[in-house]
């Protein structure tokens, strides 16, 4: 029934349902998963500059990616730029969508409100399903440093050792990417912000 399911993505806390919704709807139908990012233009840009808006956006995607390969699922990604509502409605005629997969809340503040106002206006133009998802999971590691200290404690537990910080770490879409260098190179950990969970990155 389903080939083709579009998860858009900002890589805030309130996309992590979207995408797990989206990664089981896909693994059923044996479907492709794509994963988009829109950085904004016009009268809903961004509230940070255009390159870390960028940056933001490949990353956010990129987490989908890891997910997907992960579980098994086909992925492509995409990063646009332009009006959300209608960068997603475009993607959605272009690459042959039959179902998307929206959170309703981005991030904090003004931005809330907007990605709010883009799940709106993509369920009442499109022609496909859309599926929204709404954030009730509780962030509970929000300190880099707790990320951090986690993510040491399993890289040694793994047989890392000299293990030192290679870049800060960041959230995307409720989990935190900590980036380690260690006696046998890098080594990527992702700390889950909602239960603790602590994986090393293949």
């Amino acid at each position: 029934m389903y080939q083709h399911v579009l998860v858009p993505t900002d890589g805030s806390d309130g996309t992590r349902r979207a995408i797990a919704h989206a990664l089981t709807i896909a693994n059923r139908f044996d479907a492709t998963v794509h994963a988009l990012s829109v950085v904004p233009e016009g009268p809903l840009g961004a509230l940070e500059n255009r390159a870390d808006a960028t940056a933001g956006a490949r990353r956010a995607v990129e987490r989908v990616e890891r997910e997907a390969a992960r579980d098994g699922v086909p992925v492509r990604t995409a990063v646009e730029s332009g009006v959300p509502h209608e960068a997603i409605l475009e993607y959605v005629d272009e690459e042959g969508i039959d179902m998307l997969v929206m959170g309703t809340q981005g991030r904090t503040g003004l931005d809330r409100v907007l990605v709010g106002s883009v799940a709106e206006r993509v369920v009442r133009l499109a022609d496909v399903p859309v599926v929204t998802v709404r954030l009730t999971d509780e962030i509970e590691i929000e300190d880099s440093a707790e990320a951090e200290r986690l993510a040491r404690e399993r890289a040694a537990t793994e047989g890392y050792a000299e293990l030192s910080l290679r870049e800060p770490p960041y959230r995307t879409s409720g989990t935190w990417t900590v980036t380690l260098e260690s006696d046998r190179g890098p080594v990527a950990v992702d700390v889950d912000a909602v239960t603790g969970a602590v994986r090393i990155v293949e």
